[in-house]
C-alpha cells in the first residue's frame, strides 16, 4: 500500500497491511544532543523523520492561511544566554536561547479594534497575491495526479488559537467578556478566509485527503475558554469550513490542542472535527484508549505515546507499545509521541521504541530504510516535518522563530 492508501484505510476502519510508523518531529534542541549521543551528523531537524524511516501522514497544500504578510521576526536585544525578540505574529517576548522553557511575554501588537483594523486585518485578506505560491499551477497539476503516494493536507487555520497568540490569553479573555461582538467578529474573519482559499483550491480542482486545524487552547484544568461561548462562536464557523470540505470529500479533519482536551471533544465532534491530535497525556492523563471507550469510532485518534515514557526505559516503552496495540489494530489511531520528541529522551530509548513499533505496529512489513538518510535528503532536499508547517511562512527567507518547533509543547496553552 502507499503511504495515501494506508492513511484512508487506517482512518476508515477498513482493511490496511499494517499500522502508519509516524511521528510529530522533535524539539530544536533534541537533535543537537543526540549528535552528541552519536546521531550522525548529517541528520537535521528537516531531513530526521526520513532518517528514521517514517511514514508521511501529510503532505501540506502551501496555501498560506495565516497573517499575510507576517510580522518581521527581529531580535530586539541580545541578553547572553537570554534574547527579547518580535516574533511573526508581532508578540514581543523574552526567551532562552537553547532549552527554554514558555517565553516571558512582554508585549502584543494586537490590543484593540483600533490595532486589529490597522494591522491584522488587513493581512487577513484572501486576495494577497503571496497567499498562493508563484508555482501554484504545477503544484495544482501535481495536487491533482491520482497517483500520488502520500496524504494531501489543507490547513484549516485556527479561530481560536491564533487571536490568543496574537494579544494574550487574558486579554483575549477580557474581550470575551467586555467585547464579545469583537470576539465573534476576529473568529468569522479567520473562518471567511479559511474558506476562500479552501474555495480557491477546490475551485482548481484539488482534492484533499485531510485537514489539519490547530487550536491550543487548553492547560492542565481543562480549556481556556467557556465549552459554552465556544461552541455558540466557534463552533459553527468550523462547521462552514468542515461541510465544505466533506462536499468535497475530505472526511478526515483533526485538530492539534494540547492540554486537557476532555470538555472541548462534544463541540469538536459537532464541529465536523473527528479527529484528536496529539493527545498530550500530560499530568491529567489523557488516553486513546478512553476516548475511544467513550466516543467509540466516531473519534479517530493520533499521538498518545507518553512522551515521558519515552525517557524512562525499554522495558517500560514495550511495555506502552502492548498496552496501545489492541487499538493500533482496531484502526482509527495512528500512535505516536504525544508532541515533539523532547531533549530529555536518550537516542537509543528513541531508536528502541522505533525497532519496537515497527515490529508490533508496523510488522516488518514494507517500511522505510531505518537510519539511513534517503538519496534526495542527503543532497539536502529536507522534506517537511508532517505537521510541522502549516503556514507556509517558513517557507519564506525571512528568520524562523526558533519558538515554533516546541514553544506549545509545554504541558498546555501559552499564556
Amino acid at each position: 500500500m502507499t503511504e495515501r492508501e494506508r492513511f484512508h484505510a487506517c482512518m476508515q476502519y477498513r482493511p490496511v497491511d499494517r499500522a502508519p510508523i509516524c511521528d510529530f518531529g522533535f524539539w530544536d534542541e533534541t537533535i543537537p544532543l543526540w549528535h552528541e549521543q552519536g546521531l550522525p551528523k548529517e541528520v537535521t531537524n528537516g531531513n530526521a523523520t526520513a532518517y528514521f524511516g517514517m511514514d508521511e501522514y501529510a503532505s501540506w497544500c502551501w496555501v498560506r492561511t495565516g497573517l499575510c504578510p507576517s510580522f518581521e521576526y527581529r531580535v530586539l536585544q541580545d541578553e547572553g544566554d537570554f534574547e527579547v525578540v518580535q516574533d511573526h505574529e508581532g508578540v514581543i517576548s523574552r526567551r532562552k536561547k537553547f532549552l527554554g522553557s514558555i517565553p516571558m511575554f512582554l508585549g502584543h501588537t494586537l490590543v484593540d479594534r483600533e490595532s486589529w483594523r490597522k494591522e491584522f486585518k488587513p493581512k487577513l485578506d484572501p486576495d494577497h497575491p503571496d497567499r498562493f505560491p508563484a508555482d501554484w499551477d504545477a503544484k495544482v497539476a501535481e495536487f491533482r495526479n491520482p497517483n500520488r503516494t502520500v496524504p494531501l493536507t489543507f490547513d484549516g487555520g485556527s479561530l481560536y488559537g491564533w487571536i490568543r497568540n496574537w494579544m494574550g490569553v487574558e486579554a483575549l479573555s477580557m474581550v470575551v467578556y467586555d467585547d464579545p461582538a469583537w470576539f465573534e467578529e476576529m473568529v468569522e474573519t479567520i473562518a471567511d478566509l479559511i474558506l476562500s482559499l479552501l474555495q480557491k483550491c477546490l475551485d482548481a480542482g484539488v482534492r484533499f485527503d485531510n485537514c489539519g486545524m490547530w487550536e491550543d487552547m487548553c492547560y492542565s484544568g481543562g480549556p481556556l475558554l467557556s465549552p459554552s461561548v465556544y461552541r455558540r462562536v466557534c463552533v459553527p464557523q468550523y462547521r462552514r469550513i468542515t461541510d465544505l470540505l466533506k462536499r468535497h470529500g475530505t472526511e478526515i479533519v483533526w485538530v492539534d490542542c494540547d492540554g486537557c482536551v476532555d470538555q472541548l471533544v462534544p463541540c469538536w465532534l459537532d464541529a465536523g472535527i473527528n479527529t484528536l491530535f496529539p493527545i498530550e497525556v500530560g499530568t491529567w492523563k489523557s488516553d486513546p484508549i478512553a476516548f475511544r471507550r467513550e466516543y467509540g469510532r466516531q473519534l479517530r485518534l493520533m499521538g498518545g505515546f507518553d512522551k515521558h515514557i519515552l525517557a524512562t526505559s525499554p522495558a517500560e516503552i514495550d511495555a506502552e507499545i502492548e498496552r496501545l496495540t489492541p487499538l493500533v489494530e482496531e484502526g482509527g489511531f495512528i500512535p505516536f509521541c504525544d508532541h515533539r520528541v523532547p531533549p530529555d529522551v536518550p537516542l537509543a530509548n528513541y531508536e528502541h521504541y522505533l525497532v519496537r513499533a515497527r515490529e508490533r505496529w508496523g510488522k516488518n512489513l514494507d517500511l522505510k530504510p531505518f537510519r539511513r538518510l534517503p538519496a534526495e535528503a542527503e543532497e539536502g532536499k529536507d522534506s517537511v516535518i508532517p505537521g510541522e508547517a502549516r503556514n507556509p511562512d517558513s517557507a519564506t527567507d525571512e528568520p524562523r522563530d526558533p519558538s515554533e518547533a516546541q514553544e506549545d509543547d509545554k504541558e498546555g496553552a501559552r499564556p
